[in-house]
C-alpha cells in the first residue's frame, strides 16, 4: 500500500500543498518549525482520521480558514482509490470516495493504513494513562474501523453518566429519578465498554509477540520488554491467553459499576469502566516509567510502534496492503548502531515516509528522493 498523491488545502502551514510520493523511501528535509511534520501529520490523519499531536481538529485548520481538507490517491496492488477528508471543526467531518458525494467521515477508515512514530509517542512512556488507552483504541480502528462507533458511543454515555453523578451530588439529594436514569447508563457503558475492552485484549494478545521482537531488534536484547494491562475490571486485568467475550465483559462490567455504585455518588464521577485502564509496560523485572534511560525509553516507545506495525500486516498479510510507515524526526535521537537497526526493520515497508532536519541523519541503506519544505511569508511550501 502507498500515496502517489497528497494535496493538502488549508492544512496547518499550507495554504496548497501538493506532493507527489513513490513507493519505498521518501525523505522530507527541512529546518525545524517549518512544517515537515504537519504533512506527515495529514497522512496519518487520513488513515485514522485522528492527529499524533492534538486530540481536537481545530489546531488542523489554517488559521483564518474555516475548513481543511486532505486528499491522497491510494494504491493496493493494481487497485488505485482516491480518498478525501473534509475537516469542519465544530461541525461533522466528511468524506468522499473517488470523488463520490460526501458522506459520513468514517465511511473513509480503513482505506489507507499507516503507523507513525514521532517524538510526541515519548508520552506512551511518560504521559499519563489516556496516551495509552489512545494508542490501542486507534490500532484497534484500524483493524476494526466498525469499533471506532463502540469508542465513541463509549464516550458519549460516559460523559452523560459523568454528569448525572456530578448534578445528584451538587444538589444533595437522590432521588428514584436519578436512580432509575444511572440504571438506563449502567446498561449502554457496560455495553460500549464490553465492545471496547473486547477490542483491547485482542489487539494486546496480538502485539506481544511483536513488541518484543521489535524491541529485541532494535536495542539487541538486552532486556525482554513486555506489558500487563490494568483494569477496574479484575476480569480484564493481565495477559489473557483466552479472552473474555463481549457478553461475559457486559456482565462483568454491570456487576462491578453496582459494586461501586455508592462511591460514585459520593464522588460524583464514574469509577469503572475502560477509561480508567492503563497499559503497564516493563523492560525486564522493572516497569519502563521511572527506571528507563532516556535510550531505552525511545526504544520501547519505538517498538511499540513497530510492533503495531507488524500487527497490521499480520492481519491482512496480503503484501499490496502493507501499511505505510511514518518515522517522523526520528534517526537524530539514535546512536548509529539503533540508526542502521531501524532502518533495516523499516526497509519492508512497501512505503516509508522519513522527516529530518538534516538529511546526513538519514541512513545511507534508506535511498529515496529528497523533497524539500521551505518557510515563506505565509506559511511553508514543498520543494520537490
Amino acid at each position: 500500500m502507498y500515496l502517489s498523491h497528497l494535496s493538502l488545502t488549508q492544512y496547518r502551514s499550507y495554504a496548497q500543498a501538493d506532493l507527489a510520493l513513490v513507493p519505498g523511501t521518501n525523505v522530507l528535509v527541512g529546518s525545524n518549525g517549518v512544517g515537515k511534520t504537519n504533512v506527515v501529520e495529514a497522512v496519518g490523519y487520513l488513515a485514522t482520521q485522528a492527529s499524533h499531536r492534538v486530540s481536537q481538529d481545530t489546531p488542523l485548520v489554517r488559521f483564518g480558514a474555516s475548513q481543511a481538507i486532505i486528499r491522497g490517491r491510494i494504491h493496493r496492488g493494481e487497485r488505485a482509490v482516491s480518498l478525501e477528508v473534509e475537516i469542519n471543526p465544530g461541525k461533522s467531518n466528511r468524506a468522499a470516495v473517488n470523488r463520490g458525494a460526501p458522506q459520513r467521515a468514517r465511511e473513509g477508515l480503513g482505506l489507507l493504513r499507516s503507523v507513525l512514530f514521532a517524538p510526541e509517542d515519548l508520552a506512551l512512556i511518560s504521559g499519563d494513562p489516556s496516551v495509552r488507552r489512545r494508542f490501542l483504541d486507534d490500532l484497534v480502528v484500524q483493524l476494526r474501523p466498525a469499533l471506532g462507533d463502540a469508542r465513541s458511543d463509549y464516550d458519549r454515555v460516559l460523559k452523560q453518566r459523568n454528569a448525572l453523578l456530578k448534578n445528584a451530588k451538587l444538589s444533595g439529594t437522590w432521588t428514584e429519578d436519578h436512580g432509575h436514569t444511572l440504571g438506563v447508563w449502567d446498561e449502554h457503558l457496560s455495553r460500549a465498554g464490553a465492545r471496547v475492552l473486547n477490542g483491547r485484549l485482542h489487539v494486546l494478545q496480538m502485539l506481544a509477540g511483536p513488541l518484543t521482537e521489535s524491541y529485541t531488534a532494535l536495542a539487541e536484547g538486552r532486556k525482554a520488554a513486555g506489558f500487563s494491562y490494568e483494569s477496574t475490571l479484575p476480569l480484564a486485568t493481565g495477559q489473557h491467553q483466552e479472552i473474555p467475550d463481549e457478553p461475559t465483559l457486559h456482565a462483568a462490567l454491570l456487576a462491578e459499576l453496582e459494586s461501586h455504585r455508592k462511591a460514585e455518588r459520593d464522588r460524583g464521577v464514574t469509577l469503572v469502566g475502560p477509561h480508567r485502564d492503563d497499559l503497564a509496560l516493563t523492560l525486564g523485572p522493572a516497569p519502563v516509567k521511572g527506571f528507563a534511560s532516556h535510550g531505552e525509553t525511545w526504544s520501547i516507545a519505538l517498538s511499540l510502534k513497530l510492533a503495531s506495525y507488524q500487527v497490521l500486516v499480520a492481519d491482512d498479510p496480503d503484501p499490496d496492503a502493507r501499511p505505510v510507515l511514518i518515522l517522523d524526526d526520528v534517526f537524530a535521537e539514535l546512536d548509529a548502531d539503533r540508526r542502521s537497526r531501524l532502518a533495516a526493520l523499516a526497509a519492508g515497508a512497501e512505503q516509508l515516509l522519513v522527516t529530518a532536519a538534516v538529511a546526513g541523519d538519514i541512513p545511507e541503506e534508506l535511498d529515496g528522493p529528497r523533497i524539500g519544505v521551505v518557510p515563506t511569508e505565509t506559511g511553508s511550501e514543498i520543494q520537490p
